[in-house]
């Protein structure tokens, strides 16, 4: 193991203890000894746990931020109603005293005609170059996974490099994350599976015992006709 990511379906800085004990394993030298470069947290925005954690175990750290306006992000993340965007850069700029690297990833899901335009993309450009809260950063774009009644859809390609474009031209670290696993429903935020609705057949297993209790244990079977 090289590289560690903390991220995925829950938010590491509400399970902080547990979190922390985690990350302090990974970089003992008796144990995995990773270098805190190489392992990374990623959270929504818990402003007092990032705080906390940049004096704990400053780990690489990446931010789930989706969203240009506190308008926008309170829909995405409602986590954003407690901590707005404001609050939240501050605190970046806080933990990069402490971080290993000179910058935090910005994780930003593209969804179509939500998201995607290029004026959200240079509200983006404003918040990080915020004379007071903006911080060195990297965007890190990621094509949404569609999941059921959502409502939601994926931006398309061309628009993803437009938005893209709008923020390198302001000389801004962009990426944009490849999906994997969409085709089988195992991409990032797809890991669910589908329920089949058993009533029917718990219902005809129930019929079946009580037939079985009142003819014998050999109703419904099929059994070998000697010959």
């Amino acid at each position: 193991i090289t590289n560690v990511v903390m991220m995925g379906m829950g938010e590491p800085l509400l399970n902080y203890e547990p979190t922390v004990t985690a990350l302090k394993l990974m970089l003992d030298d008796n144990a995995y000894g990773l270098s805190r470069r190489r392992v990374t947290l990623s959270t929504s925005g818990v402003v007092p746990n990032i705080d906390k954690l940049s004096q704990d175990v400053p780990v690489a750290l990446a931010v789930s931020l989706h969203a240009s306006n506190d308008a926008l992000r309170d829909i995405l993340v409602p986590l954003n109603k407690k901590y707005p965007l404001r609050e939240l850069m501050a605190a970046c700029k806080r933990y990069l005293e402490f971080a290993p690297r000179d910058f935090i990833t910005f994780e930003y899901c593209m969804l179509d005609n939500f998201n995607d335009s290029d004026e959200h993309a240079r509200e983006l450009i404003k918040l990080v170059t915020d004379p007071v809260v903006g911080i060195n950063c990297k965007f890190n774009l990621i094509p949404f996974n569609p999941f059921p009644e959502s409502g939601l859809t994926r931006s398309k390609n061309p628009r993803i490099k437009a938005f893209a474009q709008v923020l390198m031209d302001a000389g801004i670290v962009t990426t944009v994350r490849k999906t994997r696993g969409d085709d089988i429903d195992a991409a990032c935020g797809q890991l669910a599976g589908e329920v089949q609705d058993r009533t029917k057949v718990a219902q005809r297993m129930e019929k079946m015992a009580e037939y079985q209790k009142k003819f014998g244990a050999d109703f419904g079977r099929i059994v070998e006709i000697p010959s």
